[in-house]
């Protein structure tokens, strides 16, 4: 097996407004809890637009967001994340000349994203207008081992004369949101942040804001740092702080500007402005070859654990290494927060946290580093007292459901259909805590947060479903297709919500005798568990005798279908060309509903039923949603359509690097970023969690030589080669364990080779 690729690179890109843009998030920095856009230190021309941006991830104000009608329940206010401060801008400027891409001579030019070291990195060779030749490389860090920390080192190679270096470094508190008038969710530009305390403490520089109204503070902190620094002088005002400083520098000498910037905010820190001074004491101890030493360690036992590669594909093998490197920047890691849909690369979205955690970023996590996973759910569990709240607001007098879109556990979702129906976002937990206890036993955080979450949740089917002709109904919801919303008996949201009532009372009976604190602090009982029990087994599951699939709702399969060799490739996605209610009256699918009920519980229905449907909703299926191609790759995997697998996870793949869907520039599409993982490990690997274990299921698609995955189960660490032949099975640390392969049961002592046939 070759060597995995560690760096995602463009040469000369371009420099036109649109691939700036793009640039600004596939060169994004992050950690997880700051994020940081790519944009030019030293900015753009007039006339380029930038997404300049930097972000905490859980840190929000809230705005009024205008219900279109006056009706009960709609909601009137939502969370933003914000746009901090700034901390990026370094001006260069060489004897005078002022450094810019877009003057002089640019000889070579390129950037990159380096997965293995945790840093990014931007060098040009230039020639000013007046002949002085530089090489400047420019390397930024978001710090894994300290996460208020980003850093920019900033090198200038003399190297055709000597020269004085003068760097202008700044620090601005003045920033606003993006604000984008075609943008639905913003109705006009809001000041979120108010800068309230400027200060300079030797050569730190501190701005700490206060948000309008929901009472949280910021401080970001600035301090610089010139190997043989001659001249200095700081200029503050508004609010905006400059440090300038320069030396002299010498024909093939480097001149070398360290700058570093911390972040901390009132939801972890007590004092935010007393925190910014720790941790910059606390970076500042250390050598920028300590820091990065320590990054490139962490980014070592990271990939250690969670490695994929590709033989035979390089251009499938870069897409999964970077998928995987911006599930790292893009995930929590605190329970403060979780995993935005645009990562922390772009404010659209508005920071907010949806079903994708569960059903296509933790699947990665919970198979690699569950304890990412635990904390996620700890999340969720922080704000179950929101969910039972938000259950009250839509008419449930018990249990608890989980807000559609939410920063701090409100709901954000002002359009109910498409929003606050999806009522499956409950059954989405519960499925991932179960995941979660079927891949580590962790059953502590199961009687301690997990259970109780799947209990509450559990009573809102209780109170949504009812019994109709002896089979339990749950009516006007939506699944995850959003071109059919508000209908009866979705058959995701019927088979998860059986799955969840059937665990809720499984659960019940494994932790009754137990210390368990949930049971009695909720009331939970015999009767109640045992209606759990009854919902589950009477759930009715919509099935079409003569088309012998699934239809996706009751309803679905007397609609007319949509032709969609009629409809013009300008007028896709459709949700921007046709008004939701022509869409919801056709048999049209924004994105899998019915096959992802098939992937994640494929043990609903036998395999003719899941192939049948499969084939059906191809038809009908417009893929207008980053979330889709990677579910029918999955699916087309597990049926044997192997090289439809491959065609569907090349299509994920695109989505961000080639910018498929012309949105990237806005930020990363992080749910398609697990799923690229998924289809590769849940989908030619076949991984599926189940009760009775681990099971396997290898394909391998003729393009490709081989592949292999690491992926940890209950402790056990397992190396899986997959080659055209056979598959290779190594236990690399833990006990030995049972799993199956191809439905077959294995004991995994040390190696174990199982030959296979393709696909």
């Amino acid at each position: 097996m070759g060597s995995q690729n560690e760096i995602y690179q463009l040469h000369n890109p371009a420099l036109d407004n649109y691939n700036l843009l793009l640039q600004e998030t596939l060169f994004h920095n992050a950690n997880g809890y700051i994020g940081v856009r790519s944009a030019f230190e030293e900015g753009y021309p007039e006339g380029y637009q930038s997404l300049r941006g930097q972000y905490i991830n859980g840190f929000y104000d809230m705005t009024e967001m205008e219900p279109p009608e006056r009706l009960f329940g709609l909601i009137d206010e939502k969370q933003v994340m914000l746009n901090v401060r700034d901390t990026q801008s370094v001006k260069l400027f060489i004897d005078d000349e002022e450094f810019s891409l877009f003057t002089g001579t640019v000889r070579s030019y390129r950037r990159w994203v380096d997965t293995a070291e945790g840093v990014t990195g931007r060098q040009v060779h230039w020639i000013s207008p007046l002949g002085k030749e530089v090489e400047i490389t420019i390397i930024r860090m978001a710090s894994f081992t300290q996460l208020p920390l980003f850093t920019i080192d900033y090198q200038v190679k003399l190297l055709n004369q000597p020269a004085v270096v003068m760097f202008q470094s700044g620090h601005n508190g003045m920033v606003l949101n993006h604000y984008d008038p075609l943008e639905p969710s913003r109705a006009e530009q809001v000041l979120y942040l108010n800068p309230a305390e400027s200060e300079l403490m030797g050569d730190a520089s501190y701005i700490t804001s206060i948000t309008t109204e929901s009472g949280l503070s910021v401080c970001t902190a600035v301090v610089n740092f010139l190997e043989g620094e001659e001249q200095r002088q700081i200029f503050a005002g508004n609010y905006e702080i400059t440090d300038q400083i320069s030396r002299t520098g010498e024909v093939q000498e480097t001149v070398r500007l360290i700058k570093y910037a911390v972040f901390c905010d009132s939801i972890r820190y007590g004092n935010c402005r007393e925190a910014a001074a720790l941790e910059m004491d606390n970076a500042r101890l250390l050598p920028i070859e300590e820091l990065y030493r320590r990054q490139a360690d962490f980014m070592a036992d990271y990939w250690d654990r969670c490695l994929v590669e590709i033989e035979g594909d390089y251009d499938s093998s870069l897409a999964v290494r970077y998928s995987m490197f911006q599930l790292l920047q893009a995930v929590g890691k605190d329970i403060y927060c979780n995993v935005p849909a645009k990562g922390l690369s772009g404010e659209r979205d508005e920071g907010h946290y949806c079903w994708d955690t569960e059903m296509y970023i933790q699947p990665f996590f919970t198979v690699t580093d569950p304890a990412y996973t635990r904390t996620l759910l700890e999340f969720r569990y922080r704000t179950l007292s929101s969910a039972i709240e938000n259950a009250r607001l839509l008419g449930h007098k018990a249990g608890a459901l989980y807000p559609w879109r939410t920063i701090m556990g409100r709901e954000c979702s002002g359009y109910f259909p498409a929003g606050a129906a999806q009522y499956h976002i409950n059954g989405d937990i519960a499925y991932s805590i179960i995941a979660y206890y079927l891949a580590t036993g962790d059953l502590d955080f199961l009687s301690c947060k997990g259970a109780e979450i799947i209990w509450q949740t559990a009573r809102i089917w209780m109170d949504a479903g009812h019994y109709f002709k002896g089979q339990f109904h749950i009516n006007t919801v939506t699944g995850p297709d959003e071109y059919s919303c508000l209908v009866n008996n979705n058959y995701y949201t019927n088979l998860l919500a059986q799955y969840h009532l059937e665990w809720a009372a499984k659960l019940y009976e494994l932790l009754k005798g137990t210390e368990c604190p949930a049971i009695g602090r909720i009331g939970l009982h015999e009767e109640e568990v045992a209606g759990f029990r009854e919902a589950s087994r009477a759930m009715f599951l919509p099935y079409d005798d003569e088309l012998k699939i699934n239809p996706q709702d009751d309803s679905f399969l007397s609609k007319p279908r949509m032709d969609l060799a009629s409809i013009h490739k300008d007028d896709y996605p459709l949700m921007l060309s046709y008004h939701p209610v022509h869409l919801y009256r056709h048999q049209i699918c924004k994105q899998p509903d019915t096959i992802l009920a098939h992937f994640i519980l494929e043990d609903g229905q036998p395999e003719p039923v899941m192939l049948n449907s499969y084939l059906y909703y191809e038809k009908i299926t417009t893929h207008d949603s980053s979330l889709s191609s990677s579910i029918f790759s999955i699916m087309a995997a597990r049926l044997g359509l192997c090289e439809k697998a491959l065609g569907y996870f090349e299509l994920s793949a695109q989505v961000d690097l080639n910018d498929r869907f012309r949105t990237t520039i806005h930020g990363i599409n992080a749910a398609n970023l697990g799923g690229i993982y998924m289809a590769v490990v849940y989908g030619f690997g076949g991984l599926r969690l189940k009760e009775s274990g681990l099971h396997l299921r290898p394909r391998l698609p003729e393009k490709w030589q081989s592949y292999r995955f690491k992926i940890c189960y209950q402790n056990t660490r397992i190396a899986v080669a997959v080659e055209k032949y056979r598959a290779t099975l190594t236990r690399e640390s833990g006990a030995a364990v049972n799993l199956y392969i191809e439905g077959v049961e294995y004991r995994l002592e040390d190696r174990l080779v199982v030959s296979r046939r393709r696909p």
